[in-house]
């Protein structure tokens, strides 16, 4: 296979994008883009550091991000797994995206723009629960953002089925990458009851 050598033949190939997948990108918070990201439990955040890429998952069970400003998110880090990856990128380099979803929607809002961890004692017990507070706080300064277009999700059905049965499960998946013997079986039976206790 032959790779496209410039960003030029790429656009000759595709075209000129449609009117509409320009002058929905905005350079702060509309107040529909507040009320969407308000709604939103569930993001995917993207970054990029010496190392390479990184996509990690974040979830909440009330909205994921804090709007701070029309140009200001935070988002708290809760308990994790202390790989740290993200964060690792955000302060080597600050360059984020964040693709927030919301369940029964094919729709998908993304921000652009450059985050900076904080561990901060106010910011952090700004979001404390419960006595717990996360471990540390990412504020993202918006550059833009803008609508996805929802043909993706509505070709893979993405809230209208239920692929799960069958699947590898975690400690299975672990013990297929690890060069030493992992007892999965013992990891997933007490994974659940660990997580619970474990969620902030």
């Amino acid at each position: 296979m032959r790779p496209v050598d410039s960003i030029e033949a790429l656009r000759a190939h595709y075209g000129t994008p449609v009117g509409a997948a320009l002058t929905k990108v905005a350079p702060k918070l509309t107040l529909a883009y507040s009320n969407w990201i308000a709604r939103s439990r569930f993001c995917l955040v993207a970054t990029v550091g010496p190392g390479g890429t990184d996509v990690s998952p974040r979830g909440d069970d009330g909205p994921v991000v804090r709007i701070a400003a029309p140009d200001r998110l935070e988002m708290p880090d809760w308990h994790g797994n202390n790989r740290i990856d993200s964060l690792e990128n955000i302060v080597a380099d600050g360059r984020v995206s964040l693709l927030f979803m919301v369940p029964g929607s094919d729709n998908v809002v993304r921000v652009n723009g450059r985050a900076f961890v904080t561990v901060d004692d106010d910011a952090r017990d700004s979001f404390a629960r419960d006595g717990k507070a996360p471990r540390s706080v990412v504020v993202v300064e918006i550059a833009e953002v803008y609508v996805q277009c929802a043909r993706a999700l509505m070709r893979a059905g993405l809230w209208s089925r239920d692929d799960a049965d069958g699947l590898p499960s975690v400690g299975q998946m672990a013990r297929s990458a690890a060069d030493a013997e992992f007892d999965a079986e013992t990891y997933d039976a007490e994974w659940t009851a660990r997580a619970r206790t474990t969620m902030w």
